[in-house]
């Protein structure tokens, strides 16, 4: 009665869960996350240093630039028109922000109020050097010369050139010019015509994915109707996003599929009926679906990158009820499957802890990602475990089961499986002799392998972009010089004054590496808005150098006849253009939308902004951070090297997490087989380390995802010698036929990953499959017939 109250609860639980899905499916129409900076870790420590990096990639994200190329610009418009057509058809999914004179107008206006304190560098050390008759000269070129150089404005707004000189060091941030209406870059083979858009729904959104990709590929089928031979380079986070996603698809319903299929197959080989597959198949369903619902309703939302790995929980689920099947099949009919499955209880019980703790080693990782990989999978094997403690007995009676083909072939070769006679009790000193060399060889190897073994802790493995789409970035960054995203210096001070002084001085200690081509440039807002004590400088400095009584603009008026008060008018009108430039006066500006990114603004106590650098030569890096060294509140920020350095550390904190691991899951065997607990444990450790031996020997680096699939593969492994160690309790065949299905099941599900394209999870993948298949071979020879005594009677 209890195990039929039992089996009633957990249907109301599996009702309960189905329904959850349903709605969440059907109803809400969830969609998984494909953000890959999900699986990132967060920097907790600072939260400034977390606020700058979420800030650049949300400023770079929403981005989409689509250079349109063609060797006659004229061509290039043509293409350009048409691709801008199309996408103008859909504005609430993608916006463009077109380009006129007024807009070219609008982008200086704000500039004017404040000329008269913006200038170069090399302007300031000019105006500190030079005498007066050099800056007469100046003036002069400008008012007679009509070739004297690109203006801006009135010769009276700006007679000594020092506005003009700082818009034309500025349009020199980016090589890409207004021209004809268009903005304009291009190389010695081709013009383009750069089309900037913001996208209107979130990249990462499925809704992105579904609109804008084929938006874009409208737009471009119709550049090349209007022009065959044109040029398309696109980039934006949205394409990545699409390509990852559309890769953990594919690889999701291959790992699912492969394993559903491998597992129906041959539960139907092993037992010639369809009872058991259904039961199977519902154990596994249970668990995903159950692992599911918990998930969001724990974190309100699943990675698809979860899924993908949940997909391969089915080669771990089947365990339990292919072990009660497997029992079944060879127990006596009159045994009832209630008094069965009692005595097979503590070692189900043993095999969930020891996988639990495998998939427990993911939530030691500071990656959400993984924390939710590890919740998931640890859910799912305790629901498919329940289900197979509360439905399988009531379905699954004594006399169903029947022996396929395969039992008996393979059942039989374990009476041919290599024994090992030094593992025998009482072993004589040829058993020790033996254990000796087999030891040494072995021993050998393996050292050898593990010497070889490199690594390689590179966050970008975590995603491997299409090689097209990793093309085009690269040309599209060459040719607008842009700066990256993640790498870049973080200034910080009291206030913005404070933030924006440092960032001068900063600028400072940088000029040397653009000298010496380490970096092409840096963006900044100071280029913009200096500070208000150089403002300052700058204002003394024009009126104590340009406009004295005895300075240049008299020396002008003199020789361009003027009296007085036509110096009393150029004074009055650099006078209007001398205004405090603000930060916020410039990011209110349309001027400021390419550059509102590097600032920061206020963050808890303190100010930020950033500091981007162009045309990066990965070789200068350390010349990079030192350039920060000693300026207080300035500090490098190389996102990729910090999150590959994290990965490391991670890596070498796991190694000990599994050394602890495999000590607790000792203890745990210690209890039921005694002195025989170490062969339950040992395959799976003398496997553990021949993976590492041959990735050594394979020349394939050791990361992360190595040391997690290990992890995974002692939950795994562990399985397997419980069911051998409980063969002296048992009949002959149970134990080694469970064996040998969940180690080709978990082949099939794990072993598929290594199969992906992503090579985090290919890494994975392969430890299991290597690892997998070592145990499965190890385990026979660990199985002690002679001594029933380390398993206690159930």
């Amino acid at each position: 009665m209890k195990a039929n109250r039992f089996a009633l609860l957990w249907l109301l639980v599996a009702t309960l869960v189905a329904g959850h899905n349903a709605w969440l499916w059907l109803v809400q129409r969830v969609v998984p996350d494909t953000d890959i900076l999900a699986l990132l870790p967060v920097q907790e420590r600072d939260p400034v240093l977390q606020h700058s990096f979420q800030h650049m990639v949300d400023s770079a994200q929403q981005r989409l630039v689509i250079l349109v190329g063609a060797a006659d610009w004229d061509k290039a418009k043509e293409a350009a028109d048409a691709y801008r057509k199309v996408i103008g058809e859909q504005p609430g999914v993608v916006g463009a922000t077109p380009l006129n004179e007024k807009t070219q107008d609008d982008w200086l206006q704000l500039f004017r109020k404040h000329r008269s304190v913006l200038m170069t560098e090399k302007q300031e050390q000019q105006l500190k050097e030079q005498g007066a008759q050099a800056w007469s000269e100046t003036a002069l070129g400008g008012l007679y010369n009509s070739f004297g150089g690109p203006k801006v404005g009135s010769w009276q707004e700006d007679p000594f050139g020092l506005f003009s000189g700082w818009v034309q060091e500025r349009a020199l941030e980016t090589p890409v010019r207004p021209r004809d209406g268009y903005l304009f870059v291009g190389d010695d083979k081709l013009q383009y015509v750069l089309l900037p858009f913001e996208l209107k729904v979130p990249a990462f959104s499925i809704t992105a994915q579904d609109k804008v990709l084929p938006l874009l590929e409208r737009a471009a089928a119709a550049a090349r109707a209007a022009v065959p031979e044109v040029d398309l380079i696109p980039a934006g986070v949205v394409l990545h996003a699409a390509a990852a996603s559309a890769q953990a698809q594919r690889e999701m319903h291959t790992i699912g599929a492969g394993s559903l299929l491998g597992i129906v197959l041959l539960t139907w080989l092993v037992f010639r009926t369809v009872r058991p597959i259904v039961m199977v198949l519902l154990s596994i369903t249970v668990g995903i679906l159950g692992a599911f619902s918990v998930c969001w309703l724990l974190f309100g939302q699943v990675h698809l990158m979860t899924l993908v790995f949940g997909a391969s929980l089915i080669g771990v689920a089947q365990d339990y009820g292919i072990d009660f099947l497997c029992n079944r099949m060879e127990a006596s009919p009159a045994l009832d499957s209630h008094a069965l499955l009692r005595r097979l209880l503590p070692a189900l019980v043993l095999t969930l802890l020891a996988a639990v703790i495998g998939y427990a080693g993911l939530a030691f990782t500071p990656f959400p990602g993984l924390r939710a990989m590890a919740v998931f999978s640890a859910l799912g094997l305790i629901f498919a475990w329940l289900t197979v403690m509360a439905w399988f007995p009531l379905f699954v009676r004594g006399g169903v089961l029947r022996q396929g083909p395969v039992v008996a072939p393979y059942v039989g070769l374990l009476a041919h499986w290599p024994r090992w006679p030094f593992l025998r009790p009482g072993a004589g000193p040829r058993g020790r002799l033996l254990l000796a060399a087999a030891a040494c060889v072995g021993g050998a190897a393996l050292a050898a392998g593990i010497a070889r073994l490199g690594a390689n802790d590179d966050i970008r493995l975590l995603q491997n972009s299409p090689k097209a789409l990793i093309d085009s970035q690269q040309r599209l960054g060459k040719l607008l010089d842009s700066a990256s995203p993640v790498q870049y210096f973080l200034v910080r001070g009291a206030n913005e004054e404070e933030v924006l002084q440092r960032e001068e001085a900063l600028k400072r200690s940088l000029d040397p590496l653009i000298a010496d081509r380490v970096i092409g440039g840096y963006q900044a807002l100071s280029n913009w808005v200096p500070s208000q004590m150089l403002q300052a400088q700058r204002r003394a400095l024009v009126r104590d150098k340009l406009f004295a009584d005895d300075g240049p603009l008299a020396a002008v008026a003199r020789q361009a006849g003027e009296d007085k008060d036509w110096i009393a008018a150029a004074r009055a009108k650099a006078a209007e253009g001398a205004a405090v430039l603000l930060p916020q006066d410039f990011l209110a500006a349309p001027a400021s939308a390419p550059w509102r990114h590097l600032w920061l603004g206020q963050h808890g106590k303190e100010f930020a902004s950033i500091v981007a650098v162009r045309g990066l030569q990965y070789s200068g890096l350390p010349r990079l951070r030192a350039a920060a060294g000693g300026m207080h509140g300035v500090q490098w920020v190389d996102k990729v090297g910090e999150i590959s350095a994290v990965l490391g550390r991670y890596r070498v904190m796991m190694g000990w997490v599994l050394a602890a691991a495999y000590a607790l899951v000792f203890l745990l065997l210690l209890p039921r087989y005694r002195g025989g607990a170490w062969r339950v444990l040992a395959p799976t450790l003398l496997a553990s380390t021949a993976t590492l031996a041959l990735l050594g020997w394979s020349g394939m680096p050791l990361q992360l995802f190595h040391v997690l699939g290990l992890m995974l593969l002692l939950g795994v492994g562990v399985d397997y010698g419980v069911f051998m160690a409980e063969r002296a309790s048992r009949g002959p065949v149970a134990p080694w036929l469970a064996v040998g299905m969940a180690a080709a099941n978990a082949i099939l599900g794990f072993g598929l990953l290594g199969l992906s394209s992503t090579p985090a999870l290919q890494a994975f993948g392969l430890t299991m499959l290597a690892g997998t298949a070592l145990v499965w071979l190890l385990v026979p020879c660990f199985v002690m017939n002679e001594d029933k005594k380390h398993v206690e009677a159930a």
